[in-house]
């Protein structure tokens, strides 16, 4: 798409994933439906004194779950959370109180710090411990998944500058262990298994196929002037031996990317050493592009995986997990949140333009 045709971009585009949810890119000229966020300067610091996750500074954090390698040399060390939005207190029973209903609010929340190094970013991190990192997440979230059947769903994320809802400035992600499976990834799970009765194939894996191979040029009936024309791997930011990172068709932030399994992989715990080295590779590369085009962006990432127990012990074949990498370069209007359509002042064709040929280290 050019420059003058991105300036002239005003559509609705419905998600393939969960139709429901809409997404308004209106990229014309003067138009600023969004507040700008402010980019955070960035901590190069490798240690600092009053910091509670650095290094030496153990102390200053809950007893610790697990550290690894060890607890002295540590790369990745998991404490509770000091604030719990959910606490492993004894249990309470359930309430309905007329239309009014109450789930206790049991379940885990746990810190995971990424890296001893106080201000280092994803995308310089090795991609070593990249991989070590997400086999963390795996591990936990498999002990998390064993240690109560009340746990219905462990979502692992990360918040990146306080518009991300980051408190402390040094790298760190979390774990919440909830009694019900969130609302987002019910939706996902509900509509990709409809597609899957429908068509006999994981929603996700077609949208990979048409990422890969799909293109097509929509003309105008009247005047024969293109309306749309969709290239091979226009969506495709990067791509590695088993992992492809696209840029959403209906993105509902600017700079928004998911990274998938190029073969269908419904649960995260089943994904191999090998997996999660190509894996790593994929997000180091990604969030490198991402720097180098909204350097100093502050973002979430959260990793959705097929739920677990006897409710969801059919969707493998119709889910498909994959990361969601949402760079927070606005500030949500009363539009939004009033009608829960994300605007977009970005299309998703020049964003995936400009990440992908920005050139970045190997």
């Amino acid at each position: 798409m050019s420059d003058s045709e991105d300036q002239g971009v005003r559509e609705i585009r419905i998600d393939p994933i969960v139709p429901t949810q809409s997404v308004l890119v209106a990229t014309a000229r003067g138009m600023r439906p969004k507040k700008d966020e402010d980019r955070i300067d960035r901590d190069n610091r490798s240690h600092v004194e009053t910091c509670p996750f650095c290094r030496g500074n153990e102390e200053r954090t809950p007893p610790e779950i697990k550290a690894y390698p060890d607890p002295k040399e540590w790369d990745i060390r998991i404490v509770p959370n000091l604030y719990p939005v959910l606490g492993d207190d004894e249990a309470k029973p359930n309430l309905a109180l007329g239309l009014q209903q109450v789930i206790d609010g049991y379940g885990r929340h746990e810190v995971i710090i990424d890296n001893p190094n106080h201000g280092i970013c994803v995308h310089e991190m090795t991609q070593d411990h990249l991989k070590n990192l997400f086999t963390v997440y795996q591990q936990r979230m498999a002990e998390l998944y064993a240690s109560d059947k009340r746990l219905k769903y462990v979502l692992v994320f990360k918040n990146f500058g306080p518009a991300a809802g980051a408190s402390i400035p040094h790298t760190h992600s979390q774990i919440i262990a909830t009694p019900v499976v969130p609302e987002n990834v019910q939706n996902e799970v509900t509509y990709s298994k409809q597609y899957h009765a429908k068509h006999g194939q994981c929603v996700f894996c077609s949208l990979i196929d048409e990422a890969l191979t799909y293109e097509a040029t929509i003309y105008d009936r009247e005047s024969g002037e293109i309306r749309r024309k969709i290239n091979v791997g226009q969506y495709v930011v990067e791509r590695g031996k088993k992992f492809v990172a696209i840029k959403p068709f209906a993105s509902r932030y600017e700079w928004e990317i998911h990274i998938l399994p190029l073969q269908h992989e419904s649960d995260f715990l089943e994904a191999t050493a090998e997996d999660l080295e190509d894996f790593a590779n994929v997000l180091k590369r990604t969030m490198a592009r991402l720097d180098k085009v909204v350097g100093g962006v502050q973002y979430n990432y959260f990793l959705h995986s097929a739920p677990h127990g006897d409710t969801f012990g059919d969707c493998s074949d119709s889910y498909h997990w994959h990361l969601e990498i949402c760079p927070r370069t606005s500030i949500p209007t009363g539009f939004e949140l009033g009608s829960g359509l994300f605007v977009s002042t970005v299309s998703p064709e020049s964003a995936a333009q400009a990440l992908r040929e920005v050139e970045i280290e190997d």
